[in-house]
């Protein structure tokens, strides 16, 4: 009986052929769907372990005959191309182009005479030649879609009777000709900023003409403002805007107003910001309540009071969607009458804020909680330095305050790690800079105790409003839309090259297991490099391996942090999605309807762009000033440790000041050199000396760039 039960069920046997007709069947009525072998099989119906190995056989020939893509590691999906493709050109620092396809496939390498003068990030349709066995897939530009930019920076090379604007050859490779009628007073050397007007198929060199003349090259100002324009950033303000904001009322804390707010101006309340801040978005306030629990208050600056929906300080503000901030200088995104008068809470100023109230027990226990709108008066405006002096010598303004504040805070924190949250903590590079923006000295601010009180309330702030939002209720009713700031956990492919690399180092790390374990062995990890010379190479290659932190309306919590729900509410005056929350805040806390989850999302996009495009602008100012730093110390000898390998040199950084400089590969006259990309490191082909990554190096600053921003030394 069961023999003849088994004869029954006993499925016929697949061959290879039907099953590549099933699998793209399969993805033609799937076409955008990434799907797996396994899930393949199941929807085949393949179970024998014979039949799942043919069906592997199967999508391998698929794959090399190209009908199929792999979009991740063992995801395949359909290759839609034809003959034409869309996607963005990416030029490389080698002078290499190559099109980057929308549909994940493998970038298409365009020749110099076939980009058809297509630029840097452009949208452009490309036609595939013929694939050769063995070669890269290359193609040639049939269309522009879509410029990525129209405005370009360089400096000005002035003739008799025309110009040209010469532009770094990764951007433009083709310098832009400036009749001299569109030179807008510019002169020669200086910096510009010049847009494209013309550029027929048949010319080799763009017609344009300046817009702004930013100054003499090698002015400071002229220096940020370039950085900001070759971001595509601002750096001056709309007069209509800066009209907008002189025009609000200066006093807007009326009686009436007052009333309808929870009236907080008799509870002690500070600020602690960095000594040169002039925006206070955010306060603190605390007292104990009769019944053995202490009300602490996280205060911020009630911004969407002042700045009202769709007026044109907020078409502004969602445009630049932050505040940059440059080595020098703040570029705020609301104008400074907003920011650094009617929004920022000033001591003794009685200010409009948007709270949340908690009730917190000894133990750090959050009893009880109220998000609500207040007005407060800030009692003392403390520096981060002055604030952790009270918390080293107990002594001070409000010292009991800020001391009971700290202990909580301590007990947030540790909490916080042991349920899962990562420990990054990077010394950040700062300058001391003199009045004509030359830097001076190098120094390496470090996170302590006071900066630490500030995050964690703001994280616990943060993390009580997206809570409050996006938690389903006991009825299991789907939350409304809302901004939340993810985090998604690591991809498992980097953390084992990651772990690979670490290695050779003598370090261990776990990537499979649970969340909390994998982000326990990241912080014994981070805890074990303390003060060891590979401390910054392998913290900044951890955050690498990491997911990027973003906005978006869908919430999938906050890895790094730890938190189901996240969102960032506290700093209105400089974040944009800050400022959609406390929309959203004041619309269902009075029983709105969801709004429309694609729109926000959209902004929710561009607002994250806007924040990875502000922090590539800093990290130039950054590159700037340690070039400009070392531009006098041509020939002086530095240790360092190299901090990335590339096919065309070494990149080290100085022990001593944290600049990075490189040695070109060419300047490795000594042998033939071969890049070893698995294993970040240069060999050579018949000493077989290795240059690793974390090796201690010595070198000679050879030569200071500033215009490529570029420190070249020399292999001691």
């Amino acid at each position: 009986m069961i023999k003849k039960k088994f004869k029954n069920t006993k499925p016929q046997r697949q061959k290879k052929g039907d099953l590549i007709n099933k699998v793209l069947e399969i993805m033609r009525t799937n076409p955008h769907e990434p799907l797996n072998y396994k899930q393949l099989a199941a929807r085949i119906g393949l179970k024998t372990t014979p039949e799942k190995q043919l069906l592997i056989a199967a999508l391998d020939e698929l794959h090399l005959r190209e009908d199929i893509i792999e979009v991740d590691k063992g995801k395949y999906k359909l290759n839609m191309r034809g003959g034409l493709v869309e996607g963005i050109i990416e030029r490389h620092s080698n002078g290499k182009s190559y099109l980057i396809p929308d549909d994940g496939a493998a970038p298409v390498f365009i020749a110099e005479r076939r980009l058809r003068q297509a630029m840097n990030n452009d949208r452009v349709r490309v036609f595939l030649y013929a694939k050769r066995p063995g070669s890269e897939p290359e193609g040639e530009v049939t269309e522009i879609l879509k410029r990525a930019r129209e405005e370009f920076v360089g400096i000005l090379q002035v003739g008799h009777n025309y110009a040209f604007l010469r532009v770094d050859n990764k951007i433009l490779t083709n310098d832009i000709f400036i009749p001299a009628d569109k030179l807008k007073g510019g002169k020669n050397g200086q910096k510009a900023i010049a847009r494209i007007v013309e550029w027929n198929p048949q010319d080799r060199n763009p017609v344009g003409e300046v817009i702004d003349v930013l100054g003499d090259t090698g002015d400071n100002n002229t220096e940020m403002h370039a950085i900001l324009a070759e971001f595509g950033l601002p750096y001056k303000y709309p007069e209509a805007v800066e009209r907008a904001a002189d025009e609000i009322a200066d006093d807007t804390t009326t009686a009436d107003e007052i009333a309808q707010r929870i009236d907080m101006r008799n509870t002690v309340t500070f600020t602690i910001d960095p000594r040169d801040a002039k925006d206070f978005d955010d306060a603190l306030s605390i007292k104990p309540l009769e019944n053995g629990l202490w009300e602490v208050g996280v205060h911020i600056a009630d911004v969407t009071h002042y700045v009202k929906t769709d007026s044109i300080i907020e078409q502004e503000a969602e445009k630049r969607a932050t505040s940059i901030y440059l080595v020098d200088r703040t570029i705020p995104m609301l104008p400074e009458r907003l920011s650094n008068e009617l929004c920022s809470l000033r001591p003794n100023e009685d200010k409009l804020c948007f709270s949340v109230i908690f009730q917190i027990d000894e133990f750090g226990d959050v009893k009880n909680y109220e998000i609500c709108r207040t007005v407060i008066r800030s009692n003392r405006r403390f520096t981060y330095e002055e604030a952790q002096l009270i918390i080293e010598t107990e002594e001070g303004d409000f010292k009991d305050e800020i001391l009971k504040l700290n202990e909580l805070a301590k007990i947030l924190r540790t909490r916080r790690f042991a349920k899962g949250a990562i420990a990054f903590e990077r010394v950040e590079v700062r300058f001391e800079i003199d009045d004509k923006g030359k830097p001076l000295s190098v120094f390496f601010k470090e996170a302590k105790d006071s900066n630490k009180l500030i995050e964690e309330f703001m994280l616990l702030a943060n993390r009580t409003v997206a809570t409050h939002i996006g938690k389903p209720d006991k009825k299991g009713t789907k939350p409304k839309t809302f901004v939340y700031r993810i985090h998604d956990e690591p991809n498992p492919d980097k953390l084992r090259v990651f772990s690979d690399f670490i290695r050779k180092f003598g370090y261990k790390l776990k990537v499979t297991g649970k969340k909390s374990e994998i982000s326990s062995s990241i912080n014994h990890l981070l805890d074990e490099v303390q003060g060891h010379k590979e401390q910054n190479l392998i913290e900044t290659i951890a955050i690498r391996s990491m997911a990027k932190a973003v906005y978006s309306t869908t919430n999938v919590g906050h890895y790094g942090l730890g938190f189901e729900y996240y969102t960032h509410f506290t700093s209105p005056i400089r974040r944009y999605p800050d400022m959609m929350v406390h929309r959203l805040l004041e619309r269902y806390l009075a029983g709105g309807r969801s709004v429309n989850q694609q729109e926000y999302e959209e902004k929710c996009e561009h607002s994250s762009n806007m924040e990875q495009i502000a922090a590539n602008a800093e990290r130039a100012s950054i590159k700037y000033k340690q070039v400009e730093f070392m531009a006098d110390k041509i020939g002086m000898v530095y240790d360092g440790v190299i901090s990335g390998i590339t096919e065309w040199g070494i990149y080290v950084e100085l022990n001593e000041n944290k600049c990075e400089g490189m040695i070109p590969i060419r300047t490795l006259d000594d042998d033939y050199y071969l890049f070893d990309e698995k294993n970040y490191c240069l060999i050579g082909r018949h000493s077989h000396r290795k240059f690793q990554l974390g090796d201690d190096i010595t070198v000679k600053i050879v030569k200071a760039n500033l215009e490529k921003k570029q420190l070249d030394f020399k292999l001691m």
